[in-house]
């Protein structure tokens, strides 16, 4: 399993909210080409950017912050936010984006991930599927879907994505712990790569996880942010985990 350590990035900042709410925000810095630096020379193998002028709006006002924050490192980055289209995804992918995250776009036309990994190939191609009450959230989870995590997965996984980024809502931000009950029902739903995402706090947390059979990885922010845990410590419990 390997860590993705997340950059959030509102109007240029680098930025969390807790639970998605746009209300609850803090900026950690105006740099985030710097805090990609700093995370790989962390030990960082995989970046987590999540766009959220576009996931909230559909506008990105973060486009030239990620084609930069691409050109500086050299590991993948993968990104979310506003991704709708197949223009936009050959266009962030132009960027330098390793692996695009479908999400609003999944709910309302699975049809797309279908075009986007025929076109694009399975391994750049992720589904984020973000949960709340059982159901999926999107459009910056603002708005509630009729699907339920494990069917969207489903269909996703059949459709051709290679990825399914999980997110419980009701931990994201909150470093209250990892909801491992619904992650070890999606690791048992589908077999394409699974990353975690949501409630990861401290040490023994990222350990817990890595018992859950399937899952490819876990993105920590917060808790990285604000001085918790670091970088190294995480990665150090993910191979402590699975020897």
């Amino acid at each position: 399993m390997i860590i993705l350590p997340a950059i959030d990035l509102k109007d240029g900042k680098v930025v969390r909210l807790r639970q998605g709410k746009a209300e609850d925000m803090t900026v950690y810095g105006d740099d985030p080409v710097k805090q990609a630096l700093e995370f790989q020379e962390q030990g960082a193998t995989y970046l987590h950017i999540v766009d959220l002028d576009g996931a909230f709006s559909g506008d990105s006002k973060n486009f030239e912050a990620i084609r930069r924050i691409c050109s500086a490192v050299k590991i993948p980055c993968e990104m979310g936010g506003g991704i709708r289209t197949l223009e936009k995804i050959e266009a962030v992918l132009e960027a330098g984006i390793s692996r695009a995250i479908i999400g609003t776009a999944a709910c309302q036309d699975p049809t797309l991930i279908e075009k986007a990994s025929t076109r694009f190939g399975r391994a750049k191609i992720a589904v984020g599927i973000d949960a709340r009450d059982g159901k999926v959230a999107v459009k910056g989870w603002t708005e509630t879907s009729q699907w339920s995590p494990l069917d969207l997965a489903r269909v996703s996984e059949k459709a051709g994505a290679g990825t399914i980024i999980y997110t419980d809502i009701s931990t994201d931000g909150m470093l209250e712990g990892p909801n491992l009950k619904a992650m070890q029902e999606m690791s048992e739903t589908v077999k394409c790569q699974i990353i975690a995402s949501g409630g990861v706090g401290t040490k023994a947390d990222v350990e817990a996880l890595a018992k859950v059979r399937n899952l490819y990885g876990v993105i920590v922010g917060k808790a990285l942010y604000d001085g918790r845990v670091t970088l190294p410590e995480l990665i150090e419990a993910t191979q402590v985990t699975n020897r």
